[in-house]
């Protein structure tokens, strides 16, 4: 690709700002001073540096976020916070996106990627990926109700729920409970445990697929997956 390009899309600035770069002497390949922003490069097979640093050519970018409540998943909004405003400039660089949803008030694993492949794959009804939250609820939650989600519950609009997977952690007048569904309708936890007459109040996601939330992230914190959890999501 060209130069400008590739250290644009690096974060290296505007294609004005690394025509800059290149009169400045800042910008070798394989060690030698280049000039030329239109020049082809192989960032795969050549070694780019801008100041002495080696830049490593990346396409997609793949973050675990600790989604904190009161912000949006979504790419931009007129009114709220969102995921990626939580981003740093390099990262929010490579226009990523929150895959799926989670509520305004929810917390947990969110998965932000520019990856539109990965992301269908997690979100078609095809694959049947589990989602795993835990939550606590407002009401005394039984086995009827374990087996109630497991033959699947009319929504409120009529909808009848895939099968979930409940588990009792506590019951009592607040219950804490961990639900693992294959669906993402909109408010589908919530709206499961109306049915039931109860409510959530309070939601986490756990897990989405093979990937497990981070407990070592703070709210609002995020990482790089590593190889070996993209590649198990990968799969």
């Amino acid at each position: 690709m060209r130069l400008d390009k590739l250290l644009a899309n690096m974060g290296y600035g505007s294609r004005k700002e690394v025509k800059q770069l290149l009169k400045e002497k800042a910008v070798t390949i394989d060690g030698a001073v280049v000039k030329d922003a239109a020049m082809k490069v192989d960032p795969e097979t050549q070694d780019v540096s801008v100041y002495g640093e080696r830049v490593v050519y990346t396409e997609f970018i793949y973050l675990m976020m600790n989604k904190p409540p009161g912000v949006i998943s979504a790419t931009e909004d007129r009114y709220d916070e969102t995921v990626i405003d939580l981003l740093d400039p390099l990262a929010q660089h490579f226009k990523p996106f929150p895959v799926g949803r989670l509520d305004k008030d929810t917390e947990g694993l969110l998965l932000i990627t520019n990856d539109g492949n990965l992301a269908h794959n997690l979100l078609s009804p095809k694959k049947h990926v589990p989602k795993t939250y835990y939550a606590t609820i407002e009401g005394v939650v039984t086995e009827a109700d374990i087996e109630a989600f497991r033959k699947g519950v009319e929504l409120d609009d009529g909808y009848v729920t895939k099968p979930g997977e409940l588990v009792i952690l506590t019951s009592d007048e607040v219950s804490e409970i961990e639900l693992t569904i294959q669906e993402g309708k909109f408010h589908q936890v919530k709206r499961m445990f109306e049915s039931v007459d109860k409510k959530v109040t309070y939601l986490k996601r756990l897990s989405m697929g093979a990937l497990l939330l981070d407990e070592t992230l703070e709210l609002g914190d995020y990482r790089e997956l590593t190889e070996e959890e993209l590649g198990e999501l990968l799969k």
